[in-house]
Protein backbone atom coordinates (compact mmCIF):
# COMPACT_ATOMS: atom_id res chain seq x y z
CA UNK A 1 0.00 0.00 0.00
CA UNK A 2 0.80 3.61 -0.45
CA UNK A 3 0.16 4.49 3.29
CA UNK A 4 0.97 3.27 6.15
CA UNK A 5 -2.14 0.85 7.81
CA UNK A 6 -4.76 2.70 9.25
CA UNK A 7 -3.39 6.60 8.78
CA UNK A 8 -5.73 8.73 7.79
CA UNK A 9 -4.38 11.86 6.43
CA UNK A 10 -7.50 14.63 5.42
CA UNK A 11 -10.90 16.50 6.71
CA UNK A 12 -12.71 12.92 7.11
CA UNK A 13 -13.61 10.82 10.01
CA UNK A 14 -11.97 7.27 9.27
CA UNK A 15 -15.04 6.05 10.04
CA UNK A 16 -17.03 7.32 6.95
CA UNK A 17 -17.79 5.22 3.44
CA UNK A 18 -15.75 6.82 0.99
CA UNK A 19 -17.86 5.72 -2.55
CA UNK A 20 -15.37 5.82 -5.78
CA UNK A 21 -16.73 7.64 -8.97
CA UNK A 22 -17.45 6.02 -11.93
CA UNK A 23 -13.47 6.70 -13.55
CA UNK A 24 -11.66 5.65 -10.52
CA UNK A 25 -14.64 2.21 -10.54
CA UNK A 26 -13.28 1.84 -14.37
CA UNK A 27 -9.54 1.94 -13.16
CA UNK A 28 -10.16 -0.55 -10.77
CA UNK A 29 -12.01 -3.04 -13.15
CA UNK A 30 -9.08 -2.83 -15.34
CA UNK A 31 -6.73 -3.11 -12.91
CA UNK A 32 -4.69 0.21 -14.27
CA UNK A 33 -4.49 2.03 -10.97
CA UNK A 34 -4.70 2.11 -7.46
CA UNK A 35 -5.70 5.39 -6.34
CA UNK A 36 -9.21 5.68 -6.40
CA UNK A 37 -10.86 9.68 -6.73
CA UNK A 38 -13.96 9.31 -4.18
CA UNK A 39 -16.96 11.16 -2.64
CA UNK A 40 -17.53 11.22 1.28
CA UNK A 41 -20.65 9.39 2.16
CA UNK A 42 -22.37 9.91 5.51
CA UNK A 43 -21.95 7.77 8.48
CA UNK A 44 -25.22 5.96 8.31
CA UNK A 45 -24.03 2.84 6.28
CA UNK A 46 -21.41 1.75 8.90
CA UNK A 47 -24.49 2.45 11.94
CA UNK A 48 -26.12 -0.02 9.85
CA UNK A 49 -29.01 2.25 9.37
CA UNK A 50 -28.81 2.56 5.35
CA UNK A 51 -27.83 -0.75 3.36
CA UNK A 52 -24.58 -0.88 2.10
CA UNK A 53 -24.32 -0.31 -1.73
CA UNK A 54 -23.36 -2.94 -4.10
CA UNK A 55 -19.55 -4.35 -4.14
CA UNK A 56 -19.17 -2.75 -0.84
CA UNK A 57 -18.09 -4.67 2.37
CA UNK A 58 -16.34 -2.70 4.66
CA UNK A 59 -15.27 -5.85 7.43
CA UNK A 60 -12.74 -7.26 4.29
CA UNK A 61 -11.52 -3.82 3.28
CA UNK A 62 -8.83 -1.67 4.35
CA UNK A 63 -9.46 2.43 3.88
CA UNK A 64 -6.66 4.17 3.19
CA UNK A 65 -7.61 7.82 2.64
CA UNK A 66 -5.90 11.08 1.51
CA UNK A 67 -7.82 14.32 1.36
CA UNK A 68 -10.38 13.36 -1.40
CA UNK A 69 -8.94 9.82 -2.30
CA UNK A 70 -9.35 6.50 -1.04
CA UNK A 71 -7.00 3.63 -1.85
CA UNK A 72 -8.54 0.06 -1.65
CA UNK A 73 -5.98 -2.31 -1.46
CA UNK A 74 -6.90 -6.20 -1.39
CA UNK A 75 -4.89 -8.47 0.57
CA UNK A 76 -3.78 -10.71 -2.21
CA UNK A 77 -2.86 -8.01 -4.61
CA UNK A 78 0.42 -6.59 -5.21
CA UNK A 79 0.28 -2.69 -6.05
CA UNK A 80 0.36 -1.73 -9.65
CA UNK A 81 1.11 1.61 -10.96
CA UNK A 82 -0.27 4.94 -9.23
CA UNK A 83 -2.71 7.32 -10.59
CA UNK A 84 -0.04 10.21 -11.91
CA UNK A 85 1.58 7.35 -14.26
CA UNK A 86 -2.40 6.89 -15.78
CA UNK A 87 -3.29 10.33 -15.76
CA UNK A 88 -0.01 11.49 -17.74
CA UNK A 89 -0.37 8.67 -20.21
CA UNK A 90 -4.30 9.79 -20.86
CA UNK A 91 -2.83 13.77 -20.99
CA UNK A 92 -0.20 12.56 -23.40
CA UNK A 93 -2.65 10.45 -25.50
CA UNK A 94 -5.95 12.35 -25.80
CA UNK A 95 -4.71 15.90 -25.19
CA UNK A 96 -2.52 18.05 -27.68
CA UNK A 97 1.30 17.47 -27.24
CA UNK A 98 1.80 21.38 -26.74
CA UNK A 99 -0.77 20.54 -23.58
CA UNK A 100 1.67 21.37 -20.55
CA UNK A 101 1.36 19.36 -17.35
CA UNK A 102 3.42 20.87 -14.05
CA UNK A 103 6.51 18.55 -12.95
CA UNK A 104 5.20 16.07 -15.95
CA UNK A 105 9.37 14.78 -15.40
CA UNK A 106 8.69 14.07 -11.89
CA UNK A 107 5.78 12.43 -11.95
CA UNK A 108 2.68 15.56 -11.95
CA UNK A 109 0.98 16.43 -9.04
CA UNK A 110 -2.59 14.90 -8.92
CA UNK A 111 -4.68 18.05 -6.84
CA UNK A 112 -8.34 16.59 -6.82
CA UNK A 113 -9.08 19.02 -3.26
CA UNK A 114 -7.95 22.00 -1.30
CA UNK A 115 -8.37 24.60 0.98
CA UNK A 116 -7.04 27.68 1.54
CA UNK A 117 -3.49 27.08 0.33
CA UNK A 118 -3.55 23.78 0.54
CA UNK A 119 -3.85 21.52 -2.15
CA UNK A 120 -4.51 17.78 -1.68
CA UNK A 121 -4.10 14.58 -4.21
CA UNK A 122 -3.51 11.02 -3.61
CA UNK A 123 -0.20 11.27 -2.09
CA UNK A 124 -0.73 14.03 0.08
CA UNK A 125 -1.20 17.80 0.71
CA UNK A 126 1.10 20.79 -1.16
CA UNK A 127 1.18 24.40 0.05
CA UNK A 128 0.48 26.27 -2.84
CA UNK A 129 2.64 29.39 -3.63
CA UNK A 130 1.80 29.47 -7.06
CA UNK A 131 -2.05 29.79 -7.79
CA UNK A 132 -3.44 33.44 -8.06
CA UNK A 133 -6.46 32.07 -9.21
CA UNK A 134 -8.06 31.13 -5.70
CA UNK A 135 -6.95 34.14 -4.91
CA UNK A 136 -9.58 33.28 -1.81
CA UNK A 137 -8.38 30.32 -1.15
CA UNK A 138 -8.93 27.01 -2.50
CA UNK A 139 -12.85 25.91 -1.83
CA UNK A 140 -13.73 28.82 0.56
CA UNK A 141 -16.99 28.01 1.88
CA UNK A 142 -18.79 31.07 1.36
CA UNK A 143 -17.99 30.78 -2.45
CA UNK A 144 -18.69 27.77 -3.26
CA UNK A 145 -21.94 27.64 -1.07
CA UNK A 146 -22.76 31.52 -3.72
CA UNK A 147 -22.01 29.19 -6.39
CA UNK A 148 -24.18 26.12 -5.40
CA UNK A 149 -27.31 28.19 -4.53
CA UNK A 150 -27.33 30.50 -7.24
CA UNK A 151 -26.66 27.49 -9.65
CA UNK A 152 -29.99 25.62 -8.58
CA UNK A 153 -32.11 28.86 -9.22
CA UNK A 154 -31.47 29.74 -12.44
CA UNK A 155 -28.53 30.09 -14.89
CA UNK A 156 -29.33 32.51 -18.03
CA UNK A 157 -27.73 34.85 -20.21
CA UNK A 158 -27.36 38.36 -19.52
CA UNK A 159 -30.04 39.80 -21.45
CA UNK A 160 -32.21 38.96 -18.80
CA UNK A 161 -32.21 41.34 -16.22
CA UNK A 162 -30.80 39.83 -12.44
CA UNK A 163 -30.29 41.88 -8.92
CA UNK A 164 -27.29 39.55 -8.54
CA UNK A 165 -25.35 41.54 -11.39
CA UNK A 166 -26.53 44.66 -10.76
CA UNK A 167 -25.69 44.69 -7.28
CA UNK A 168 -22.09 43.01 -7.83
CA UNK A 169 -21.53 45.64 -10.81
CA UNK A 170 -22.52 48.22 -8.03
CA UNK A 171 -19.48 46.79 -5.42
CA UNK A 172 -17.30 46.15 -8.12
CA UNK A 173 -17.02 49.46 -9.83
CA UNK A 174 -16.93 50.76 -6.07
CA UNK A 175 -12.98 49.43 -6.01
CA UNK A 176 -12.24 51.73 -9.13
CA UNK A 177 -11.35 55.22 -9.14
CA UNK A 178 -14.78 57.13 -10.39
CA UNK A 179 -13.36 57.84 -13.81
CA UNK A 180 -13.81 53.96 -14.04
CA UNK A 181 -17.84 54.28 -14.26
CA UNK A 182 -18.97 51.70 -16.98
CA UNK A 183 -18.23 47.50 -17.07
CA UNK A 184 -18.62 45.05 -19.42
CA UNK A 185 -18.38 41.13 -19.02
CA UNK A 186 -16.39 38.77 -19.94
CA UNK A 187 -15.26 34.78 -19.37
CA UNK A 188 -11.70 35.15 -19.25
CA UNK A 189 -8.58 37.61 -18.84
CA UNK A 190 -8.20 36.67 -22.18
CA UNK A 191 -11.37 37.84 -23.52
CA UNK A 192 -11.18 40.79 -21.49
CA UNK A 193 -8.32 41.78 -22.83
CA UNK A 194 -9.00 40.92 -26.72
CA UNK A 195 -12.35 43.11 -26.08
CA UNK A 196 -9.95 46.08 -24.36
CA UNK A 197 -8.21 46.20 -27.65
CA UNK A 198 -11.98 46.14 -29.53
CA UNK A 199 -12.68 48.94 -27.55
CA UNK A 200 -8.96 50.72 -27.93
CA UNK A 201 -9.24 50.67 -31.63
CA UNK A 202 -12.82 52.02 -31.99
CA UNK A 203 -12.29 55.16 -29.21
CA UNK A 204 -8.79 56.10 -31.61
CA UNK A 205 -10.41 55.87 -34.81
CA UNK A 206 -13.00 58.01 -33.47
CA UNK A 207 -10.23 60.53 -32.25
CA UNK A 208 -8.45 60.46 -35.43
CA UNK A 209 -5.76 58.54 -34.14
CA UNK A 210 -3.20 57.97 -37.59
CA UNK A 211 -3.07 54.04 -36.24
CA UNK A 212 -6.06 53.19 -34.29
CA UNK A 213 -5.11 49.29 -34.40
CA UNK A 214 -1.46 49.55 -33.92
CA UNK A 215 -0.44 48.63 -29.96
CA UNK A 216 2.36 49.14 -27.81
CA UNK A 217 3.10 46.19 -25.49
CA UNK A 218 6.43 44.92 -23.27
CA UNK A 219 8.72 42.37 -24.74
CA UNK A 220 7.92 39.46 -22.40
CA UNK A 221 4.32 40.24 -21.43
CA UNK A 222 1.43 37.74 -21.39
CA UNK A 223 -1.90 39.06 -21.89
CA UNK A 224 -3.34 35.86 -22.81
CA UNK A 225 -4.23 33.05 -25.28
CA UNK A 226 -6.48 33.93 -28.32
CA UNK A 227 -5.12 35.23 -31.71
CA UNK A 228 -5.27 39.07 -31.11
CA UNK A 229 -4.09 38.06 -27.92
CA UNK A 230 -1.47 36.03 -28.57
CA UNK A 231 -0.02 39.23 -31.60
CA UNK A 232 0.64 41.35 -28.69
CA UNK A 233 1.84 38.63 -25.89
CA UNK A 234 5.99 38.01 -26.69
CA UNK A 235 5.69 35.79 -24.07
CA UNK A 236 3.84 33.73 -26.25
CA UNK A 237 5.28 34.03 -29.50
CA UNK A 238 8.93 34.24 -29.22
CA UNK A 239 8.48 30.40 -28.20
CA UNK A 240 7.14 30.33 -31.67
CA UNK A 241 9.12 27.75 -34.03
CA UNK A 242 9.03 30.97 -36.63
CA UNK A 243 10.45 33.27 -33.65
CA UNK A 244 10.70 36.83 -34.80
CA UNK A 245 9.14 36.36 -38.09
CA UNK A 246 5.56 36.42 -35.67
CA UNK A 247 5.84 39.20 -34.99
CA UNK A 248 2.97 41.20 -36.56
CA UNK A 249 3.55 45.11 -38.35
CA UNK A 250 0.80 46.19 -36.07
CA UNK A 251 2.30 45.39 -32.63
CA UNK A 252 5.39 47.41 -31.04
CA UNK A 253 7.52 46.37 -28.61
CA UNK A 254 9.61 48.11 -26.03
CA UNK A 255 11.79 46.76 -23.27
CA UNK A 256 10.75 45.09 -19.97
CA UNK A 257 11.51 48.28 -17.22
CA UNK A 258 13.95 45.74 -15.87
CA UNK A 259 15.67 48.21 -13.38
CA UNK A 260 18.04 45.23 -11.64
CA UNK A 261 19.48 43.70 -14.75
CA UNK A 262 17.79 45.78 -18.25
CA UNK A 263 19.66 48.60 -19.61
CA UNK A 264 18.50 51.56 -17.66
CA UNK A 265 19.01 51.66 -13.42
CA UNK A 266 19.13 53.81 -11.27
CA UNK A 267 16.33 56.46 -10.43
CA UNK A 268 15.56 57.85 -13.48
CA UNK A 269 14.97 54.42 -15.34
CA UNK A 270 11.28 54.35 -15.64
CA UNK A 271 11.19 57.78 -17.20
CA UNK A 272 14.21 56.29 -19.48
CA UNK A 273 12.14 52.99 -20.44
CA UNK A 274 9.19 55.18 -21.28
CA UNK A 275 11.32 57.27 -24.28
CA UNK A 276 10.42 53.93 -25.95
CA UNK A 277 7.40 54.63 -25.72
CA UNK A 278 7.42 58.20 -26.86
CA UNK A 279 9.56 57.58 -29.80
CA UNK A 280 6.67 54.88 -31.20
CA UNK A 281 4.00 57.55 -30.97
CA UNK A 282 6.50 59.76 -32.35
CA UNK A 283 7.72 58.00 -35.95
CA UNK A 284 4.20 56.50 -36.39
CA UNK A 285 2.32 59.02 -35.88
CA UNK A 286 0.22 57.65 -32.75
CA UNK A 287 -0.99 54.35 -31.91
CA UNK A 288 -4.36 52.50 -30.80
CA UNK A 289 -3.19 51.75 -27.35
CA UNK A 290 -0.54 51.23 -24.95
CA UNK A 291 -1.09 47.63 -22.56
CA UNK A 292 0.60 46.53 -19.54
CA UNK A 293 0.68 44.34 -16.84
CA UNK A 294 0.57 46.06 -13.50
CA UNK A 295 3.21 43.52 -12.43
CA UNK A 296 4.69 41.57 -15.19
CA UNK A 297 4.52 38.18 -14.37
CA UNK A 298 5.79 35.82 -17.23
CA UNK A 299 8.23 38.86 -18.11
CA UNK A 300 9.56 38.02 -14.56
CA UNK A 301 7.81 39.77 -11.75
CA UNK A 302 8.80 42.97 -12.60
CA UNK A 303 7.37 45.96 -11.16
CA UNK A 304 6.68 49.50 -13.25
CA UNK A 305 9.36 51.83 -11.82
CA UNK A 306 8.69 55.33 -10.90
CA UNK A 307 7.81 57.81 -13.72
CA UNK A 308 7.63 54.99 -16.39
CA UNK A 309 3.98 54.97 -16.68
CA UNK A 310 3.30 58.93 -16.24
CA UNK A 311 5.16 59.35 -18.86
CA UNK A 312 4.17 56.01 -20.88
CA UNK A 313 0.30 57.49 -20.83
CA UNK A 314 1.11 60.88 -21.77
CA UNK A 315 2.47 60.19 -24.72
CA UNK A 316 -0.23 57.64 -25.93
CA UNK A 317 -3.00 59.75 -24.81
CA UNK A 318 -1.13 62.59 -27.04
CA UNK A 319 -2.19 61.30 -30.08
CA UNK A 320 -5.54 59.34 -29.53
CA UNK A 321 -4.90 56.22 -28.27
CA UNK A 322 -5.98 54.54 -25.19
CA UNK A 323 -4.07 53.02 -21.93
CA UNK A 324 -5.02 49.60 -20.63
CA UNK A 325 -3.98 47.82 -17.53
CA UNK A 326 -3.84 44.31 -17.21
CA UNK A 327 -4.63 43.31 -14.07
CA UNK A 328 -5.91 39.57 -14.36
CA UNK A 329 -2.65 38.99 -12.18
CA UNK A 330 -2.42 41.32 -9.47
CA UNK A 331 -6.11 42.64 -8.85
CA UNK A 332 -8.58 41.87 -6.09
CA UNK A 333 -6.29 42.83 -3.10
CA UNK A 334 -3.00 40.91 -3.71
CA UNK A 335 -0.97 44.24 -4.01
CA UNK A 336 -1.90 44.90 0.23
CA UNK A 337 -1.68 48.09 0.43
CA UNK A 338 -4.50 49.21 -2.85
CA UNK A 339 -7.26 46.57 -4.12
CA UNK A 340 -5.71 47.43 -7.47
CA UNK A 341 -1.97 46.94 -8.43
CA UNK A 342 -2.31 50.05 -10.87
CA UNK A 343 -2.92 52.16 -8.13
CA UNK A 344 -0.03 50.81 -6.02
CA UNK A 345 2.15 51.81 -9.13
CA UNK A 346 1.09 55.92 -9.57
CA UNK A 347 -1.60 57.93 -9.16
CA UNK A 348 -2.04 57.73 -13.17
CA UNK A 349 -5.16 56.26 -13.84
CA UNK A 350 -5.73 54.06 -16.88
CA UNK A 351 -8.66 54.02 -19.82
CA UNK A 352 -9.59 50.22 -19.59
CA UNK A 353 -8.70 47.67 -16.94
CA UNK A 354 -9.47 44.28 -17.64
CA UNK A 355 -9.46 41.41 -14.75
CA UNK A 356 -9.81 37.61 -14.76
CA UNK A 357 -8.51 35.05 -12.45
CA UNK A 358 -8.97 35.34 -9.18
CA UNK A 359 -12.19 37.57 -9.55
CA UNK A 360 -14.29 33.79 -9.55
CA UNK A 361 -11.86 32.54 -7.62
CA UNK A 362 -11.43 29.74 -9.99
CA UNK A 363 -15.00 30.36 -11.77
CA UNK A 364 -14.67 31.73 -15.69
CA UNK A 365 -15.43 35.45 -15.22
CA UNK A 366 -13.73 38.59 -16.55
CA UNK A 367 -14.46 42.35 -17.81
CA UNK A 368 -13.47 45.26 -18.28
CA UNK A 369 -13.63 48.46 -16.23
CA UNK A 370 -13.86 51.43 -18.88
CA UNK A 371 -14.68 55.31 -18.85
CA UNK A 372 -18.05 56.60 -20.18
CA UNK A 373 -16.13 57.83 -22.94
CA UNK A 374 -14.93 54.55 -24.19
CA UNK A 375 -18.02 53.04 -24.09
CA UNK A 376 -19.50 55.94 -25.86
CA UNK A 377 -17.24 55.63 -28.56
CA UNK A 378 -17.00 51.38 -29.05
CA UNK A 379 -20.82 51.49 -28.69
CA UNK A 380 -21.31 54.09 -32.00
CA UNK A 381 -20.16 51.38 -34.10
CA UNK A 382 -23.33 49.89 -33.76
CA UNK A 383 -22.17 46.62 -32.92
CA UNK A 384 -23.89 44.68 -30.26
CA UNK A 385 -21.83 43.58 -27.63
CA UNK A 386 -23.35 40.13 -26.29
CA UNK A 387 -21.38 37.47 -24.37
CA UNK A 388 -23.69 34.33 -24.02
CA UNK A 389 -22.10 33.77 -20.46
CA UNK A 390 -20.67 37.14 -19.49
CA UNK A 391 -22.05 38.42 -16.50
CA UNK A 392 -24.36 34.86 -16.07
CA UNK A 393 -25.99 35.15 -12.67
CA UNK A 394 -24.18 32.28 -11.19
CA UNK A 395 -20.81 34.48 -11.87
CA UNK A 396 -22.21 37.17 -10.92
CA UNK A 397 -23.26 35.15 -7.47
CA UNK A 398 -19.62 34.11 -7.51
CA UNK A 399 -17.85 37.29 -8.48
CA UNK A 400 -19.91 39.08 -5.59
CA UNK A 401 -19.06 36.49 -2.79
CA UNK A 402 -15.42 37.03 -3.47
CA UNK A 403 -15.87 40.90 -3.40
CA UNK A 404 -17.55 39.83 0.16
CA UNK A 405 -14.92 37.35 1.07
CA UNK A 406 -11.61 40.07 0.54
CA UNK A 407 -13.35 42.55 2.69
CA UNK A 408 -15.32 40.12 5.63
CA UNK A 409 -11.78 38.31 5.87
CA UNK A 410 -9.40 41.03 5.80
CA UNK A 411 -7.68 39.37 2.70
CA UNK A 412 -6.18 42.62 1.31
CA UNK A 413 -4.34 43.42 4.30
CA UNK A 414 -3.07 40.42 5.07
CA UNK A 415 -1.62 40.18 1.56
CA UNK A 416 -0.14 43.57 2.79
CA UNK A 417 1.26 42.17 6.05
CA UNK A 418 2.37 38.55 5.02
CA UNK A 419 3.70 39.69 1.68
CA UNK A 420 5.97 41.94 3.91
CA UNK A 421 6.68 39.35 5.80
CA UNK A 422 7.74 37.19 3.48
CA UNK A 423 9.49 39.53 1.11
CA UNK A 424 11.50 40.67 4.36
CA UNK A 425 12.56 36.39 4.72
CA UNK A 426 13.54 36.75 0.96
CA UNK A 427 15.56 39.58 1.58
CA UNK A 428 17.56 37.33 5.02
CA UNK A 429 17.69 34.70 1.95
CA UNK A 430 19.72 36.67 -0.33
CA UNK A 431 22.23 38.01 2.59
CA UNK A 432 22.90 34.71 3.29
CA UNK A 433 23.67 33.66 0.10
CA UNK A 434 24.78 36.73 -2.13
CA UNK A 435 26.38 35.33 -5.19
CA UNK A 436 23.00 32.67 -5.73
CA UNK A 437 20.18 35.11 -4.89
CA UNK A 438 20.21 38.49 -7.06
CA UNK A 439 17.09 40.51 -6.53
CA UNK A 440 14.41 39.86 -4.63
CA UNK A 441 11.23 42.24 -5.91
CA UNK A 442 7.55 42.58 -6.06
CA UNK A 443 4.54 44.23 -3.83
CA UNK A 444 1.81 42.11 -1.76
CA UNK A 445 1.62 38.52 -2.52
CA UNK A 446 3.08 38.92 -5.91
CA UNK A 447 6.67 38.26 -5.39
CA UNK A 448 9.78 37.01 -7.64
CA UNK A 449 13.44 36.05 -6.76
CA UNK A 450 16.09 36.33 -9.28
CA UNK A 451 18.71 33.81 -8.89
CA UNK A 452 22.26 34.08 -11.15
CA UNK A 453 25.33 32.87 -11.23
CA UNK A 454 28.12 33.06 -8.98
CA UNK A 455 30.24 34.39 -11.81
CA UNK A 456 28.43 37.28 -12.00
CA UNK A 457 29.49 40.72 -11.56
CA UNK A 458 27.95 44.62 -11.34
CA UNK A 459 28.39 45.42 -15.17
CA UNK A 460 27.21 41.48 -15.71
CA UNK A 461 24.73 39.84 -14.13
CA UNK A 462 24.26 36.04 -15.58
CA UNK A 463 20.72 34.42 -15.08
CA UNK A 464 20.94 30.92 -13.28
CA UNK A 465 18.25 28.87 -14.58
CA UNK A 466 19.33 25.76 -14.14
CA UNK A 467 19.89 26.62 -10.02
CA UNK A 468 16.16 27.87 -10.44
CA UNK A 469 14.81 24.51 -11.48
CA UNK A 470 16.58 22.89 -9.01
CA UNK A 471 14.80 25.41 -6.53
CA UNK A 472 11.66 24.81 -7.84
CA UNK A 473 11.98 21.21 -7.89
CA UNK A 474 13.38 20.81 -4.54
CA UNK A 475 10.35 22.87 -3.10
CA UNK A 476 7.90 19.93 -4.97
CA UNK A 477 9.94 17.24 -3.26
CA UNK A 478 9.30 19.37 0.00
CA UNK A 479 5.84 19.86 -0.85
CA UNK A 480 5.36 23.25 -1.88
CA UNK A 481 4.04 24.11 -5.41
CA UNK A 482 5.97 27.41 -7.14
CA UNK A 483 6.98 27.66 -10.50
CA UNK A 484 9.21 30.27 -12.21
CA UNK A 485 9.61 32.41 -15.49
CA UNK A 486 10.94 35.56 -16.87
CA UNK A 487 12.75 35.52 -20.21
CA UNK A 488 15.90 33.09 -19.12
CA UNK A 489 13.81 31.31 -17.03
CA UNK A 490 15.29 32.24 -13.23
CA UNK A 491 13.16 34.37 -11.32
CA UNK A 492 10.89 32.41 -8.83
CA UNK A 493 7.36 33.03 -9.08
CA UNK A 494 5.52 33.48 -5.55
CA UNK A 495 1.57 34.42 -5.85
CA UNK A 496 -0.33 32.65 -3.56
CA UNK A 497 -3.91 32.67 -2.61
CA UNK A 498 -4.55 35.51 -0.30
CA UNK A 499 -5.02 33.46 2.79
CA UNK A 500 -1.23 32.71 3.27
CA UNK A 501 0.18 33.18 6.99
CA UNK A 502 3.78 33.40 8.69
CA UNK A 503 3.42 29.79 9.19
CA UNK A 504 3.15 29.19 4.88
CA UNK A 505 5.73 32.33 4.14
CA UNK A 506 8.35 29.90 6.96
CA UNK A 507 7.72 26.68 5.26
CA UNK A 508 8.39 28.70 1.77
CA UNK A 509 11.14 30.54 2.93
CA UNK A 510 12.88 27.31 5.00
CA UNK A 511 12.40 25.17 1.56
CA UNK A 512 14.25 27.70 -0.38
CA UNK A 513 17.34 27.95 2.54
CA UNK A 514 17.47 24.21 1.97
CA UNK A 515 17.70 24.08 -1.65
CA UNK A 516 20.28 26.51 -1.63
CA UNK A 517 22.14 24.60 1.06
CA UNK A 518 22.03 21.58 -1.34
CA UNK A 519 22.49 23.07 -4.45
CA UNK A 520 26.11 21.11 -6.20
CA UNK A 521 27.24 23.59 -9.44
Amino acid sequence: PLYPENKMIGRHAASRLIRPNLYASRLARTGTSRCFSAEVVDDDYEKGEKPMPTGYNLSTTKQYLTGSFLLTVDENRVPVPTLNSELIKVHSEAQGPNVSVFYKDDGGVVATSGSGCTMSGPDGDYLDCANNVAGCGHSHPKIVAAGQEELGRIQTNGRFLHPTRSRYIKKLLATLPDELDTFYFTNSGSEANDLALRMAKQYAKIKGCANPGDAVCIDGAYHGHVQSIVDISPYKWRQCTDGEQYHKEHVHIVSIPDTYRGVHRGADAGERYAEEVEKIVELTGGVGCFIHESIMGCGGQIEMPPGYLEKAYSAVRSSGGLVVADEVQTGFGRAGSHFWQFQANSDVVPDIVSMGKPMGNGYPIGGVAVRREVADAFASSGIEYFNTYGGNSVACAIGEAVLDTIEEDGMQENAGAIGAYTKAGLEAVKEAFPTMVGDVRGQGLFLGVEFIHPKSTAEEIIPHAQLTKWVVDELKRGRVITSRDGPDGNVLKIKPPLTFSEQDADRLLDGIKGALESYNE
